[in-house]
């Protein structure tokens, strides 16, 4: 038996279709909020069986912050992949992202060592990488630092790697991904998959910032092949290529056959947008759509190795303009502007 926290995300809803498919018993945690019908949706991208795959998930509810629960739930589980987090990169939620997502993995922690799971993946991110230097691009081994530039989210991610790294002190089996953005089909409206909706209503700013990007089928695909290996107590850096903002748009608008963005946006330009995006989230009680933490990341450059797992596993990574173009015709397909 797999047990799969953070089903019904992005990453989630793909590991757990590659997993079915693969003939593999799954019990996937999910909130009472959730929604499962985003997963079933994502399993209709990659097959005409969607309904007959979904229905073989144990779906259990409950809370990862919920210790009798998770030793409950872990009872026979072989193996562990811990996709859920929160995300966000609002200020408001700084409190709750860094006590929820350290406290979380905790917990899972303790429940894998109380349960003896055989081997346990840690979903982390790039935000727990150390920043790449001029000369080379960032690696596992890179050095993260605290400051106070960190977003609420980098730090959850640090911190949780950390409570891993204590569980494997205590003898529990490991691996830990470090994803660069996510690219992937979903939910078009909430996380990186909101790119591909954002281009398509029109887009007409870029940034120069430079990240990582990868395939979330890479994600998951890396990540059983990881827990299927020998290798353990590892972390490895999970990302296609490096690219700018500005590419990345311009290919998605591309492939959507809609204006690409034209008109540069300076740092002091998302600054202003930033702060007045912060006036009305206090007046009008909104979510904003650009953030302090949001806005920097749009500018900064960094660059990430992927050799570690591409020498390690020989993994080849989907190239992001294959991405961009299936995931693309997918939007189309799916918002009925493209035949099937």
């Amino acid at each position: 038996m797999i047990f799969v926290t953070g089903g019904t995300g992005l990453v989630g809803s793909h590991l757990i279709y590659d997993l079915i498919q693969k003939g593999e018993k799954v019990r996937a945690l999910k909130r009472t909020r959730s929604n499962t019908k985003f997963v079933e949706k994502v399993f209709s991208f990659y097959t005409l069986k969607s309904l007959e795959l979904f229905n073989k998930i144990e779906w259990v509810e409950g809370d990862i912050l919920d210790v009798c629960f998770l030793n409950d739930t872990l009872k026979g589980v072989d193996q562990v992949y811990h996709c859920a987090a929160i995300v966000s990169f609002n200020s408001r939620d700084r409190e709750r992202i860094i006590q929820e997502n350290i406290t979380g993995t905790a917990n899972m922690v303790n429940a894998s060592l109380e349960q003896k799971v055989k081997k346990y993946c840690q979903v982390s991110s790039i935000a727990a990488i150390g920043r790449s230097k001029i000369t080379e691009p960032a690696s596992e081994d890179g050095q993260w630092i605290l400051s106070k530039n960190k977003s609420a989210y980098s730090i959850s991610k640090y911190q949780s790697e950390r409570e891993v790294w204590r569980g494997i002190a205590e003898g529990l089996s490991a691996i830990i991904v470090n994803p660069s953005i996510i690219l992937g089909p979903g939910n078009w409206e909430t996380g990186s998959s909101k790119f591909f909706s954002a281009a398509f209503k029109g887009l007409k700013y870029y940034t120069k910032g430079i990240s990582g990007f990868v395939d979330v089928r890479d994600v998951s695909r890396s990540m059983i092949m990881l827990m299927g290996s020998n290798f353990e107590n590892e972390r490895f850096i999970l990302s296609s290529g490096n690219y700018s903002y500005q590419y990345l748009f311009t290919r998605i608008t591309q492939e959507l056959e809609v204006p690409p963005p034209h008109t540069y946006a300076k740092r002091w330009m998302t600054g202003i947008v930033w702060r007045v995006e912060k006036m009305l989230e206090f007046f009008l009680k909104r979510t904003p759509l650009i953030t302090k933490e949001t806005s920097r990341s749009a500018h900064s450059i960094n660059y990430f190795s992927n050799e570690k797992i591409k020498q390690k596993l020989n993994f080849k990574f989907i190239s992001i303009d294959q991405s961009i173009n299936e995931i693309s015709n997918l939007y189309l397909k799916d918002n009925g502007l493209k035949d099937d």
